[in-house]
């Protein structure tokens, strides 16, 4: 596995954590998750990238989810799923420096291995949708 999937898997983590125990102060959550979980220093430089960045658009990130969840209840996704496409969506609309398609690739992957054996398939169907809207290349890193 690479850096990249790695810091996305504990960004992805991170998330679920804030999502369940909503602390307080998230610089001091954030301190106590990379003492529970070592990673080397570019895995977790980029890992803390994608969640601040994530955390920051939250509510944007989390209303585009809710558009395209047709017939889901946003409260009610599997926790591990509804972060795992946070993470994907913020790539998605405010990382032009990854191309969608590596977004999308990782998130199934991801729902794979920590989600349900049919989290790729919804994970894949909303990212495409996604995708779908976007003005920029898929395959390409935008600029």
């Amino acid at each position: 596995m690479g850096l990249r999937r790695d810091g996305r898997e504990a960004a992805i983590q991170f998330l679920y954590q804030v999502d369940v125990h909503k602390p307080a102060d998230i610089e001091q959550a954030l301190d106590a998750f990379w003492k529970q979980n070592e990673e080397p220093k570019n895995v977790r430089d980029f890992a803390n990238d994608l969640l601040r960045g994530a955390l920051e658009k939250l509510p944007e990130i989390d209303a585009k989810v809710r558009t395209l969840a047709d017939n889901w209840d946003f409260e009610r996704l599997a926790v591990v799923d509804r972060n795992i496409l946070r993470l994907a969506v913020y790539e998605m609309l405010f990382r032009p420096e990854i191309p969608p398609v590596v977004s999308i690739n990782e998130a199934i992957e991801i729902a794979k291995k920590f989600s349900t054996a049919e989290s790729g398939k919804f994970v894949n169907g909303l990212l495409d949708r996604v995708k779908k809207e976007l003005l920029r290349p898929a395959r390409q890193a935008a600029g």
